[in-house]
């Protein structure tokens, strides 16, 4: 017979799965040295963001990870460990979270997971310093508008230097009929 203990257990096991599923983004940090208030406020910032900062036991965080196919980060989960879960931009949370360490100066960023690929705290830091996915994108499409700006300037200039022409006949001709 299984216990109401080990029920809750299975029961957060799933909940905690079904995050990491829907997430683009998992960081492991130690939370260490951070207090309530500056978690709550580090939660609200990241609300915003449609992320959350999450703190469960290693053995329940480890076994989920795991389960979820994220092998190779059971290493990261000894001491205080939170997770931060992006579940749109990855870059913005994780931003957030880079800022709150350093404003903080407490606590450190472990490993983490960006679009299924696992990454350790150097590449996260690289991944951090990236524009949020708004500016990326319009880079993007100002990129794929430039040509096509250009392109037009070009199919123009002949109908605009034929304008000019003609004004400038006009031009002469109506200063020889004076």
């Amino acid at each position: 017979m299984v216990s109401k203990a080990q029920e809750k257990k299975k029961q957060t096991l799933k909940k905690i799965k079904e995050k990491i599923d829907l997430a683009g983004l998992l960081v492991f940090s130690n939370y260490s040295g951070f207090t309530v208030k500056q978690i709550t406020e580090l939660r609200k910032k990241l609300r915003k963001q449609d992320a959350e900062f999450r703190i469960y036991k290693n053995t329940l965080l480890s076994r989920a990870v795991e389960e979820a196919g994220f092998s190779g980060l059971k290493e990261h989960f000894n001491g205080p460990t939170a997770v931060l879960l992006g579940f749109k931009d990855p870059v913005a949370p994780l931003k957030t979270l880079v800022e709150a360490i350093k404003e903080f100066e407490k606590g450190e960023i472990k490993a983490g997971v960006v679009d299924k690929a696992t990454l350790n705290k150097d590449e996260l830091a690289k991944v951090a310093k990236l524009p949020s996915r708004e500016i990326l994108l319009g880079k993007v499409i100002g990129g794929l508008q430039s040509p096509l700006y250009g392109f037009l300037n070009v199919l123009n200039g002949p109908a605009r230097k034929l304008v000019y022409v003609l004004n400038a006949v006009r031009d002469k001709k109506g200063g020889e009929q004076k």
